[in-house]
């Protein structure tokens, strides 16, 4: 059996709060992922997007992220110098952001800025760059790849927006892509047509992927397996296809608090919060 791609083994993240003490928002949460795709999933502060923040080490200070073990590919992410770490970014790990978009250089064109995340792989031409620009542009079914490449990210609508990220992050042909809500500013049929160029993508270039996500539907329909988080620790794991047998009471919660079709309830089950 090989290898896995990624180990991450009793991961905490803490800040320092108001009396100086540290408050962990991660605390001790152990997976490991193959060339396969894993949702994450769990209500806004269960630490979901600060996980994948920390496999890239782009937690914030005054953040502190301590774990056992973080590797990727037989790689010590704590111990990597932070030139070696650069170069390991977006090169062979890759994460889009939330409201993507939003994370564009509102002062770059959009080829300039796909370009831009194939430095440091050797010395291209603009000739051979503007060639894989304008392929990725068309593998994220951008149908007009050279005048989307000339426009400015104001220029372009949300749904483009998000398939311009994914394809900047996807241009270097990372190993891992870490997708954070990518889709969480689209109405579901753009969500889902989002979602489907993600898991093409993946599925061909035998990626691996972790998609964070509040939606357990949506997360079941595109990941082999989903880890459930609460309060910065990890409550169950299970296959995608089993997530409706999931034992825990607050994976039965969240499932239950999901609206429905034929809804015959009179009122939602809300989540009971810790103290």
């Amino acid at each position: 059996m090989s290898a896995p791609l990624l180990e991450v083994e009793n991961l905490r993240i803490a800040f320092r709060g108001a009396n100086g003490l540290p408050v962990e928002v991660v605390r001790g949460l152990s997976f490991a992922l193959g060339r396969e795709r894993l949702g994450i999933v769990g209500e806004s502060g269960s630490g979901k997007s600060m996980t994948g923040r920390a496999l890239l080490r782009l937690v914030p200070r005054p953040g502190e992220v301590a774990a056992d073990r973080l590797r990727f590919d037989g790689i010590d992410l704590l111990a990597l110098p932070e030139r070696r770490m650069r170069r390991l970014r977006g090169a062979r790990i890759s994460m889009v952001m939330q409201d993507p978009k939003f994370s564009l250089n509102p002062v770059m064109t959009v080829g300039e800025q796909i370009g831009e995340a194939l430095r440091g792989q050797g010395r291209l031409s603009r000739r051979e760059v503007g060639s894989r620009v304008r392929a990725m542009l068309e593998s994220v079914r951008i149908h007009d790849p050279d005048r989307v490449a000339r426009l400015y990210p104001h220029e372009i609508s949300g749904g483009m927006g998000q398939r311009v990220m994914i394809a900047m992050m996807l241009i270097p042909e990372p190993d891992l892509l870490i997708a954070d809500e990518p889709t969480s500013a689209l109405d579901v049929s753009v969500q889902r047509q989002v979602l489907g160029l993600i898991d093409d993508l993946v599925r061909r270039r035998g990626m691996g992927l972790i998609l964070i996500s509040h939606d357990l539907d949506l997360v079941a329909s595109y990941c082999d397996r989903i880890l459930v988080m609460r309060g910065g620790e990890a409550v169950e794991e299970c296959r995608a296809d089993a997530l409706g047998e999931a034992k825990h009471p607050y994976t039965r919660a969240l499932l239950a608090a999901v609206p429905r079709l034929d809804e015959t309830r009179d009122e939602l089950p809300v989540l009971e919060r810790r103290s």
